[in-house]
């Protein structure tokens, strides 16, 4: 009887284990789908901006977090720039670090291979979740090719929550998907970008400006009329970035870009000819108008400074320098007509900066 009884007793132990099988396995499904959800929702973000606010407040959200935060290399400033002439800069997207070296940001970053768990200290941690004071952290690799480009950080309040002993396959997973998820991103942004267009400002760039040159100087040349190239420069760009730094020095480009393109006409033919020069072809247009519109854009630039990503403001001045021409020649070659026509230009923009800067000077006739 007793053994009927040991028996009975062994089976509902082993109907008990099965049962808390079954929940646990059911608890993994429910796990797995969620993960596959959180990777879908990444992989198919639509552009660079929505990938990093799903790595970052999404995340936070999905994995109930107290905070999170996306840390990236960025030492060329591509990224940023790619989000810049996007309509939405790193700094208005929560958690977003992009910086020039990680050096120095976590002791973890030494030899980060896989997911590093363990209690939150400030003194390592600071840099990597501003926000948070204590409790434990996650720190998530992001590798391509071999290399650390940064990290995924989750920071929780609660000590127990990430821990060295906790597996981290998943979180491992994670950093791969997010991995291949960003050079995806970032390579789709080059392309949508590339060719004929400036990362930073949106404007046509200098590869356009030599096509559209030709193009013009042809049509002036068949029917008879001129071509007018203004040519600018912000005058003292150079003490912007080193007093505030490459952002503001950012900031004022695209802010200078968009008051001028305030001023030109649609027919115009505007680009960021390199630096922190701006070109402006325009087409069956006088000297004299040139002029008129020049000084428009240099009073449009000066009067009002520019706010920068810190919120302090700069005031900021142009040169600018008008050139024309009219090739009537058939036989001038429309290259060398637009090569001589862009020098023109920049000496009329050079004798502006050496009669004082923030002022017009038109090519001596």
């Amino acid at each position: 009887m007793a053994e009927v009884v040991d028996a009975e007793s062994e089976i509902e132990l082993l109907r008990a284990e099965l049962a808390r099988l079954k929940t646990e396995a059911a608890r993994n499904a429910e796990k797995m789908q969620k993960c596959q959800a959180r990777e879908l929702r990444i992989l198919n973000a639509p552009d660079l901006a929505a990938l990093f606010r799903e790595l970052g407040a999404g995340l936070k959200e999905s994995y109930a977090l107290d905070s999170t935060s996306v840390i990236l290399a960025d030492p060329d400033h591509d990224v940023r720039h790619l989000l810049l002439a996007s309509g939405e800069p790193a700094e208005q997207i929560e958690g977003l670090a992009l910086v020039d070296s990680l050096t120095g940001y976590a002791p973890q970053y030494v030899a980060l291979r896989k997911p590093w768990l363990g209690p939150y200290a400030a003194c390592d941690h600071q840099m990597l979740l501003p926000r948070q004071r204590e409790g434990s952290v996650a720190v998530i690799p992001l590798r391509r090719r071999g290399y650390l480009i940064g990290s995924i950080n989750f920071g929780s309040e609660d000590r127990g929550r990430f821990t060295p002993d906790l597996a981290s396959d998943f979180l491992a997973r994670l950093g791969v998907t997010a991995s291949f998820a960003i050079e995806n991103a970032v390579n789709r942004a080059r392309l949508l970008r590339s060719g004929f267009t400036d990362v930073l400002t949106g404007w046509h760039n200098r590869r356009y400006l030599a096509v559209r040159l030709r193009e013009e100087l042809a049509r002036a040349r068949r029917e008879t009329s001129s071509l007018v190239c203004l040519m600018l420069d912000i005058d003292h760009f150079k003490t912007v970035n080193d007093t505030y730094g490459h952002a503001a020095g950012d900031a004022v480009l695209t802010e200078i870009a968009q008051r001028i393109d305030a001023e030109v006409r649609e027919s115009d033919v505007a680009a960021r000819y390199g630096g922190e020069e701006f070109v402006v072809l325009l087409p069956d247009t006088g000297t004299s108008a040139a002029e008129k519109l020049a000084d428009r854009i240099r009073r449009a630039v000066a009067e009002v400074p520019v706010m920068l990503p810190n919120g302090d403001t700069v005031s900021i001045t142009t040169s600018l320098g008008i050139a024309s021409a009219a090739p009537h020649d058939k036989d001038i070659d429309l290259k060398t007509e637009g090569d001589a026509l862009l020098a023109r230009a920049d000496v009329a923009l050079y004798r502006a900066k050496s009669n004082g800067r923030d002022r017009v000077e038109v090519e001596a006739s």
